[in-house]
């Protein structure tokens, strides 16, 4: 029978993740079907079991459900472990594992296909829920001179950067009244839901200069996010959406399915042809 995977979300109907993981399993010979199903908030546990129950292998998760994938799985792989969400799952036996490969797929996207080199820079994320939490990490592991965290509701963001205090390396976090004052920023990575209803935190204009790289973790179908639209309006540098990031974090997760690892430049390329 031909595997069956999905990811779930909500609103989900945008997703590229069905095309994607058909262009990978025709790209490496697997026999899979990838579908995106849309589950309402606190229906995640739910539908995870009638997936598992019609036979699916795994999933992929995206908002607003990484943080009840993480507590759902019985293991934990390392990258989930330390991210405390997970957007990817799949079954060994009965045990439902849960790993994360966010933080890797943005840190490909911005060495790999933008050659941004995070190491000695200043970075600033927006956000503190499921989308961030799985990249603090990975971005940490560059080295930056500076990661600060920033969200609306200032013990969520605090909170994330404790857990990974014991690194010894510049995290630190607060409200959006941090920003007033300081320099702009090198790589300002947007990791809300905002745009899903066309808006943008309120960060000062001052977190952009002509050296930075405004990275939107979202994408659109057509045309700019809020974000990168709000970042190129203020003289950012370059302003990108998540797309790359997107395509990179569903390579790994089709590894960690498959055992196979399928190049992304070409699925890339075929999503957003070079300009």
């Amino acid at each position: 029978m031909t595997d069956r995977y999905a990811v779930m979300g909500h609103p989900i109907a945008h997703s590229l993740s069905p095309r994607i993981h058909a262009a990978f399993a025709q790209q490496t010979g697997q026999d899979l079907v990838y579908e995106a199903i849309d589950v309402p908030p606190g229906a995640f546990a739910e539908a995870v079991a009638r997936f598992r129950a019609e036979g699916g292998q795994g999933l992929n998760v995206t908002v607003p459900h990484k943080e009840a994938a993480y507590r759902l799985a019985r293991r934990h792989r390392p990258r989930a472990e330390e991210a405390g969400a997970a957007n990817t799952l799949w079954w060994e036996g009965e045990s439902l594992v849960a790993d994360n490969t966010d933080g890797v797929g943005l840190v490909r996207d911005l060495t790999d296909n933008l050659g941004f080199a995070p190491a000695g820079r200043r970075i600033l994320l927006v956000g503190a829920g499921g989308a961030a939490q799985g990249v603090v990490g990975p971005l940490l592991d560059l080295r930056p001179a500076a990661l600060h965290i920033v969200n609306r509701t200032v013990a969520r963001a605090e909170h994330l950067a404790a857990r990974f205090a014991s690194r010894g390396l510049p995290i630190t976090a607060g409200g959006f009244d941090t920003l007033a004052g300081a320099p702009p920023w090198d790589l300002v990575v947007h990791a809300t839901a905002a745009g899903l209803e066309g808006a943008v935190p309120p960060l000062p204009p001052s977190v952009i200069g002509p050296q930075t790289l405004a990275y939107d973790m979202m994408y659109r179908r057509d045309g700019e996010t809020p974000f990168v639209r709000w970042a190129r309006d203020q003289g950012a540098a370059r302003a990108v959406d998540g797309l790359g990031m997107l395509v990179e974090q569903a390579a790994e997760a089709f590894f960690l399915w498959r055992g196979v690892r399928p190049r992304t430049r070409p699925v890339l390329e075929g999503l957003r042809p070079p300009s």
